[in-house]
Formats: structure tokens, sequence, C-alpha cells
């Protein structure tokens, strides 16, 4: 199973270059070279069709510089779960919450945001227009396609607010090059409507093994997670209760939550060796400081008996001083069983919990919360707790099971609008309420004159 994996990993890094090229006109056409495909040829077949969608899969799985990293750690350490050791002094701008606009990390998010993009965006157009594709065929890589763009969309929007809604393929190259700002709700809109018309064309089943494509669970997840982010929650609870129900995901022990073979997992992000990107920031030997630590103070929150304590978190003394090491990830490099983890259940049972807390079913609440505490060792939440405090409860165990994880906290905060009490008293003398936003890049805004800047940061 695993040499399959890595073969066909193999393959989608070989042509994913060929399958995402554009399809602009050119002055004088020489054809393609001899080990690539023209891009009108790409959605002829099956197998080829396929073959767009592996390439962008392993786009989103670039090497430690790439989508996954700028997309994790550069929101974790900007929030107060995750500690920046470091001298990177573009790094300490998002520690400080005192970006500036010519941060390269910040415009690395944006660029390679787009990128991801532009390539679904190809690939949707392409599989559109095909008309020799098999239909089950042209559904399921059509679901894929809109749930990767709505994926990286969700993080855009959160990160910088009313961001270029670029829905064009590369035909439209200039045109989507000038695109002013959309609004969040405009932004939000669309990518419902990509994780509504995925999860009608996306099986149930896993194409391929362990789960390095999305389902259609995966687009109830990402769908349940944008519905609480809106606050519309009734259909946040309706369709995590999908994932849930399904029967397809369960709540194991914490220590085997993370490797690649976990029933925990509805979506990781493959790589060849089995050793994950977190793995690599993470851990560190014994003698190193990582470059990320979890924060004293979120350290002390957990019971002394929590799970998650004792097998995701492990302090190292260096030079006297003592560092919580994440260890989620065991694998820090060479060959392991380890993917990237962007989706899994606990979440779930997480947003459930909020909404139907937000819905005043507390008993439904503390059910759904209870699951997540009992996996962690501990026991169940007071059947007593008011509406406001099963909240607070609810914030503390998001914080305390999805830590160092797709900048889950930080976003917590923006949403809840907690950022400006909790980070406000953590940085007094650099936090900003406008900091919740990151600028748009400098870059950007000067070869974009439609683009306009967010408050706090200048042009």
């Amino acid at each position: 199973m695993k040499n399959r994996t890595q073969y066909i990993l193999y393959k989608a890094l070989v042509i994913a270059a060929v399958t995402l090229a554009s399809s602009c006109k050119k002055f004088v056409d020489l054809g393609a070279p001899p080990t690539q495909v023209l891009y009108e040829d790409a959605f002829k077949t099956d197998a080829s069709a396929q073959s767009v969608i592996l390439g962008i899969y392993s786009n989103a799985a670039a090497a430690t510089n790439g989508y996954i990293t700028h997309t994790n750690f550069y929101a974790g350490v900007s929030a107060d779960d995750i500690q920046y050791n470091g001298t990177d002094p573009l790094y300490q701008e998002f520690a400080n919450n005192a970006l500036t606009n010519t941060n390269g990390y910040a415009a690395n998010i944006w660029q390679l945001s787009y990128a991801l993009i532009k390539h679904t965006n190809n690939a949707i157009s392409g599989l559109n227009a095909s008309n020799t594709l098999t239909p089950a065929r042209k559904n399921q890589l059509l679901g894929e396609a809109k749930f990767i763009r709505a994926y990286a969309y969700f993080y855009l929007t959160n990160y910088f607010g009313d961001v270029p809604l670029v829905l064009k393929d590369d035909n439209f190259v200039f045109e989507n090059a000038l695109l002013p700002r959309s609004s969040t709700s405009a932004v939000y809109a669309q990518i419902i409507d990509d994780l509504t018309d995925a999860q009608s064309k996306l099986s149930a089943t896993y194409e391929g093994t362990l789960r390095g494509r999305v389902n259609k669970y995966a687009a109830n997840a990402l769908l349940a997670r944008v519905y609480l982010y809106l606050k519309d929650y009734a259909n946040a609870e309706a369709q995590a209760t999908l994932v849930i129900g399904s029967g397809t995901y369960s709540l194991p022990s914490p220590d085997a939550s993370f490797i690649n073979t976990s029933n925990e997992v509805i979506w990781q992000i493959a790589n060849i060796t089995g050793a994950s990107v977190f793995g690599s920031i993470y851990i560190t030997a014994a003698t190193v400081v990582p470059t990320s630590t979890l924060t004293d103070a979120t350290y002390q929150s957990f019971a002394a008996n929590d799970l998650r304590r004792s097998n995701w978190v492990a302090p190292k003394t260096i030079s006297g001083r003592t560092y919580n090491a994440i260890t989620k990830y065991k694998v820090a490099s060479g060959t392991g069983n380890e993917y990237n983890v962007a989706l899994r259940v606990a979440e779930q049972y997480l947003i459930r919990a909020e909404a139907r807390a937000q819905l005043n079913n507390l008993s439904g609440a503390k059910t759904d919360l209870d699951a997540v505490r009992t996996r962690a060792g501990l026991g169940g939440i007071s059947a007593t707790l008011t509406q406001a405090q099963t909240l607070s409860a609810i914030e503390l165990d998001r914080k305390l099971e999805l830590f160092g994880e797709w900048g889950h906290r930080w976003l917590d905060l923006k949403r809840t609008n907690r950022a400006d009490a909790v980070l406000g008293a953590l940085r007094p003398t650099t936090w900003k309420s406008t900091a919740v936003l990151f600028p748009i890049p400098q870059s950007q805004t000067l070869a974009n004159p439609s683009l306009t800047q967010n408050p706090g940061y200048p042009q």
C-alpha cells in the first residue's frame, strides 16, 4: 500500500507542471516539450485528467517553505498558543502582531494561495469543457478541484479579509491580475457554493489510499467549519452531524490521532516519505530549541491527567529554560507513517458542541464536548453549566485540542471577537485591533492599482 501511495505521489509531482500549464495562445506554437503534454490534451482521458488533480494535491503538499507552512505556523505564533523562539525578524512580526506590508512571509501566504487557486481554476475550466471524460470521473475530479479552491479561499479571506475573487482560468490572466477586492461575504458565498457542489459530486468512499484525497465528508466537514464561522449554527450542526453520523470516523487515543492510518483523519495532505511538515518544524534534537513551542500558559491549562498533554507535549530544558515541545507528530525526518492532517473528526465534535450551545441545546453540547474529553482521559463537564460557561469550556477545549494546527486558535480569537481581550493583554505594547487582518502585500498593491490596503497598514 505504501509503495503504491509513493508511486502515485511521485507521478503527481512529475506531471504537475505539465497539467497545470497555462492555455494562453502563443504567437509561435512550438508544441510541448517531449516530457509534457499540451494543456488541451490533459482533459481528454480519465487518466490524464486525474493527473491534473493529483498535481494540484502535490502543489498543496509543497515542502517546508510551501503552502502548509505559510498557512499554519505564522498564524499559530500570531495567537497565544504558540511561542516563537527564533530570531527571524519577519517571523517575529507575526509573534508581536506587528506585521509590515513588506513582510515576505505574509506575501508568500497570498502568492501560494493564489497559485493554488489558479491551478484549480484551470482544472475546473478544462474539466467542464471536456466531452470525452466518463461522467462519474468528471464529477469526482470537479468535486476535488472545487473543494481545494474553497479550502484556499477559506484561509485567504480569514487572513486578509476582502480579497480578489478569481474564478476564471489563465485565458483571462490579465483580467484576473487587475481584479479589485471582493467582500468577505462574497468570498464565503463562493466557498459555500464550491463546497455544496463538491459534496454533491464526491463519493462517500475515498479515492486511492490513506485518505489523501477528499471525499464527500471532507466537504461536509469544511462546510461545518464555514457555517460556524458565519454563525449559521443550525447548518454547522447539520453538516457536522453528517460527518459524525457517517460511521466512517472515530476518536482513537491521542497517541494515534496523527498517524496516516488513523480513523480520526477526514483528509490529510500526503507526502512521499511519511515525515510531515509539522514534525520537521516542531521536533528537534534534545539540545536544540524548537523554533515553535507551546506557550507556558497553554501548557498549564491542561489538567494533569489529560492524555493530550502527555502525548502531544514534551517539556525539554535547555540552558536552564524549559520549552514545551509539540509532539503531536513524532517523525521529524527520514521515513515514517505521518502525513499532514488537515481535517479530523475531533474538530467536528467541537464544532457541533459550539453550534448546539449557541442554539441553547446545552445537553447536546455537553455530549459532544464530553466525547472529546473522554478520549483525552477526562471526565465530562458539569451538567449545570450555563450557556456562557459551556461556551467558555468549549473555547478552552478547542485551544487544548487544536493547538499548533492550521492556525485554529488565531482564527478562533478573531471570529469570536476575543482577540482584543486576549492578545491585547498579552502584547499591550504591540497589539492593535487592526492586527486581526494581515496586510495586503505591498508587492500586490503596487502591481494591482485596484487593490486597497487593510486598515492600520500603509498602502
